[in-house]
C-alpha cells in the first residue's frame, strides 16, 4: 500500500536527506534544503528492479551509429548544437525572464516546415502564443500548440499527436500527479525531465525543455537536471543591450566552445552573422585615449572586440578598481605588472575597464589590449583604430603566445585593419602568408616603445 513520508532536498544539487541539515554534505551550500513529501509505492519503501535488465557487451562488438540531426532554420543555432538537434536527444535551454527564449523556440520550429512539432506551455496561454507568432510573422500547419502542466496529460496528448519535435516551456511549471508536492520543486523538476528523457530515449523524438536560472546565474532547480540532459544552452544578454548570446554549457554531440550571437528586433531575434559589428563603437574614425581593438577566439569563431579603460587620480584618498566584462583578478595582476616591470604608479589612481557591447571575456589573449587601453589612457594618447593587440600578459612582464594566432590575424586582414601586435615568433616564419603589417613583441617594453615612440 502506498504511504506518504517527509524527505528533505537540497535546492542546488538534489542531496536527499532523512532530516533537515544546515550545510549539504554534497555541494556544501548552507540553508538549501526543502521539505518535501513523497509517496512510496512498495512494501518495503525501494523501488522495484525491473527483471529483463541489460546484459554487458564487449566495446569492441559494438556498432557505431550516425547521429541523425535535424537541421535548424537558425545558422547560429545549429553551430552551437554542433550541426543540428540529434533525433532521441534532450536540449536544456535556460535564461534570465525575458532574455528571449520562447521567442527564439519558436521562431525555429515555425519555419519549420516539413516535421511535425508540438509545443506545450505551462506558462503562456494558446491566444498568448497566437499574438507571439503573429508578431513574428510567421505562421505553421505543422505547430501544434498545447497548454498543460499535468505530465500525465501531456503524455497523453503527445501519443495522439504523435510530433516529430516537442518543446517544453518551461520544465519548472510542469507536474506529476504521483508526487505530492507543488510544481518547480526538486522532485517534480527531476522526475518530470526523467519523463521526458525517457520519451526521447524511446522513440528517438527530440525534446527540448526550456528551464529558468536563480539569482546566481545558474539553472534553477536541482544540480541534476544538467547531468540527465543531452546539452545544456544558456541563453544570455544585457537588458540594456539588444544584443543576446546563446552560448553551450554541455553538449554531448558537440564542442562546448561555440556561441551563437543574436540581435532583438521588432520581429523577433536576428542572426548576427559579423560578430565584430557588434563589438566595435561605430565612431571609428575618431581617435580617442584609453580605447584598444583586441582579437578574441569563443571556439572556431575569432571576434573583435573593443577595450575601453580610464586611468584618473583617485579622488577619494583609496583607488578604485571597476572591471566589466573582464576578470577583476586579472587586471590586477596586469596593474601590478605594469608597477613592477615597467615602473608605472599606479597604485594611486583610479582605473576602470569595460569591454564594449556586453561581452564577458575569460580569454588571456586581450591581455595585450587591456594593456594598451590603460596606458593609452594614463598618457593620454590615442592608439590607432587600425591596430589589433593580442597575447598574454606573465608576471615577469613577457608576452607569453596565445592559441589560433593564424585564426586572428586572418580575421583582422579581412576587417581591414592595417596592424597586428602579436607574440614574438607566435607565427614561426607564417608571416609572408598575410599582408597586414604583423609587429612582434617580447615584452612590455616592446610594447610601450611601439605605442608612444
Amino acid at each position: 500500500m502506498a504511504k506518504t513520508k517527509s524527505v528533505y532536498f537540497c535546492q542546488n544539487c538534489g542531496y536527499e536527506s532523512a532530516k533537515w541539515l544546515g550545510k549539504c554534505p554534497s555541494c556544501g551550500e548552507w540553508n538549501t534544503f526543502a521539505e518535501e513529501k513523497i509517496t512510496v509505492s512498495s512494501k518495503n519503501g525501494t523501488r522495484e528492479r525491473k527483471r529483463d535488465a541489460a546484459l554487458p557487451k564487449k566495446l569492441s562488438e559494438i556498432e557505431p551509429l550516425e547521429e541523425e540531426r535535424i537541421k535548424m532554420p537558425s545558422s547560429e543555432l545549429n553551430r552551437v548544437l554542433g550541426g543540428g538537434l540529434v533525433a532521441g536527444s534532450l536540449t536544456l535551454i535556460g535564461g534570465e525572464p525575458g532574455i528571449g527564449k520562447s521567442t527564439l523556440l519558436l521562431q525555429n520550429i515555425l519555419s519549420i516546415r516539413n516535421k511535425k512539432i508540438l509545443y506545450i506551455s505551462g506558462e503562456e496561454s494558446a491566444s498568448q502564443l497566437k499574438l507571439r507568432a503573429d508578431r513574428l510573422g510567421k505562421l505553421s500547419e505543422n505547430t501544434f500548440v498545447l497548454c498543460e502542466t499535468l505530465l500525465e496529460n501531456i503524455f497523453d496528448q503527445i501519443k495522439k499527436v504523435s510530433p516529430q519535435i516537442v518543446v517544453v516551456d518551461s520544465i519548472q511549471t510542469i507536474a506529476s500527479e504521483g508526487i505530492e508536492s507543488a510544481p518547480g520543486s526538486v522532485t517534480q523538476v527531476r522526475e518530470s525531465a526523467v519523463a521526458f528523457l525517457r520519451y526521447a530515449k524511446e522513440s528517438g523524438i527530440p525534446v527540448i525543455i526550456v528551464g529558468h536560472i536563480n539569482k546566481d546565474g545558474a539553472i534553477a532547480g536541482p544540480k541534476v537536471l544538467e547531468h540527465i540532459v543531452d546539452t545544456v544552452l544558456q541563453f544570455e544578454g544585457d537588458r540594456q543591450y539588444l544584443y543576446r548570446i546563446l552560448r553551450s554549457i554541455k553538449n554531448r554531440f558537440g564542442s562546448t566552445s561555440e556561441i551563437g550571437i543574436y540581435e532583438m528586433v521588432d520581429k523577433g531575434l536576428r542572426e548576427v552573422k559579423n560578430p565584430s559589428e557588434m563589438l566595435l563603437s561605430e565612431n571609428r574614425e575618431e581617435e580617442m585615449s584609453g580605447i584598444a581593438i583586441g582579437c578574441t577566439v569563443e571556439g572556431i569563431r575569432p571576434m573583435m572586440i573593443e577595450v575601453q579603460a580610464l586611468v584618473s587620480t583617485a579622488a577619494y584618498g583609496t583607488p578604485q578598481r571597476s572591471v566589466t566584462g573582464y576578470d577583476h583578478r586579472r587586471l590586477n595582476m596586469i596593474l601590478a605588472v605594469l608597477e613592477k616591470r615597467a615602473k608605472f604608479r599606479l597604485g594611486q589612481k583610479d582605473v576602470f575597464l569595460n569591454i564594449a557591447g556586453g561581452l564577458k571575456i575569460a580569454d588571456p589573449g586581450v591581455d595585450l589590449a587591456v594593456v594598451a587601453a590603460v596606458m593609452s589612457s594614463n598618457f593620454d594618447i590615442a592608439v590607432s583604430r587600425k591596430t589589433v593587440f593580442v597575447g598574454e600578459v606573465g608576471l615577469s612582464g613577457e608576452i607569453r603566445t596565445v592559441t589560433r594566432v593564424e585564426q586572428r590575424v586572418a580575421e583582422s586582414e579581412k576587417l581591414g585593419f592595417e596592424t597586428i601586435v602579436i607574440p614574438r615568433e607566435n607565427l614561426k616564419g607564417m608571416k609572408d602568408k598575410f599582408k597586414i603589417r604583423i609587429v612582434e613583441v617580447s615584452k612590455i617594453e616592446d610594447l610601450l616603445k611601439f605605442l608612444f615612440e
